[in-house]
């Protein structure tokens, strides 16, 4: 049965169009527009998420793709076996405005900064150094398992080899966010906001309830650069972003040291092994691999690029990089 079907039977919507909205797969009712997502063994998250994403709503952010309830009033529906949630974008046309990255991400952050309870399950405030560390020892542990049951294929053979380069560099980077807590310049800015599991692109104009979490804002800020540096963009259109930025949301000593510490630590390389348990990728290893070194030059000079003056602001700087 199509999901336009449920649509219809347990949401009383019947569906006028379908489309692709920033990669998904978007049911059109007149200017509403009905995403599904499945929420298999998710629903604790997805709630508090929805609780995130009704909360921007109503302090004024009209570009959240949010929750509704059946018609039975619950949250989550049973269809083909498997459980799902439906979220609603009201008129598309105006999430399509031009402004910046930099500008959207501040208003978030400062909405999201009012939220008064922090949820249990999707809170990574204060955590990172705990989760790093949970996130070290189970690649290495599992990659070394594989390599020893699975034998080796050409690409876990690639990534056995730069296993301790990871290794080195995750641990570099889990000292120096250790070192960078201890940091006592921040403003109220540091507090808890609402952000996003990995915000990475200007091109996004919707804030998507499943991609919600709830951390320090500097996290979405790195996670823009990390990409930033990832597509080559210029230092000049994150220096734009970073000053848009600041314009709603000024950031503390505390917060770019937790910027660079989180460039620091190379979640890319672990969402890209993460992603090869299922699709091994040689080439696309390889060409990760060979941007690794670019990316390590840009991190040498990103104090310098975003004009923080770190002799000036006493901040401690990686010699090897």
């Amino acid at each position: 049965m199509p999901m336009s079907e449920m649509l219809r039977s347990q949401y009383a919507i019947q569906v006028e169009g379908k489309q692709f909205i920033e990669e998904r797969e978007a049911y059109q009712k007149e200017h509403y527009y009905y995403f599904t997502i499945p929420a298999g063994n998710k629903e604790m998250i997805l709630m508090e998420q929805a609780t995130l994403a009704y909360f921007l709503k109503e302090n004024g952010l009209y570009n959240v793709a949010y929750p509704i309830r059946n018609i039975n009033g619950e949250w989550f529906t049973n269809h083909a076996n498997d459980l799902w949630m439906v979220l609603v974008l009201e008129d598309y046309s105006q999430t399509l405005n031009h402004e910046t990255a930099g500008k959207m991400l501040g208003d978030i952050h400062r909405i999201g900064s009012m939220f008064q309870y922090e949820p249990k399950t999707i809170s990574s405030y204060g955590l990172w150094k705990k989760l790093w560390e949970e996130k070290l020892t189970f690649f290495e542990e599992e990659l070394t398992r594989q390599a020893k049951e699975e034998g080796t294929s050409k690409y876990l053979s690639e990534v056995m080899d730069i296993l301790p380069y990871i290794v080195g560099i995750s641990e570099n980077a889990i000292q120096y966010l250790r070192e960078s807590e201890k940091e006592q310049r921040i403003l109220q800015t540091d507090q808890s906001t609402v952000a996003f599991a990995r915000w990475s692109t200007s091109e996004k104009k919707i804030i998507w309830a499943d991609e919600l979490v709830y951390d320090h804002p500097t996290r979405d800020i790195a996670e823009y650069i990390r990409h930033a540096f990832l597509q080559n963009k210029s230092d000049g259109e994150i220096n734009q972003f970073l000053n848009d930025y600041q314009n709603y949301q000024p950031l503390s000593v505390f917060a770019w040291r937790l910027i660079f510490a989180r460039l620091f630590f190379p979640i890319h390389l672990y969402d890209f092994l993460e992603s090869g348990f299922q699709y091994p990728n040689f080439q696309a290893l390889e060409q990760l691999l060979k941007h690794q070194e670019v990316y390590e030059r840009r991190l040498a000079r990103f104090y310098e690029t975003v004009g923080v003056d770190v002799s000036d602001w006493r901040i401690p700087m990686i010699s090897w990089l």
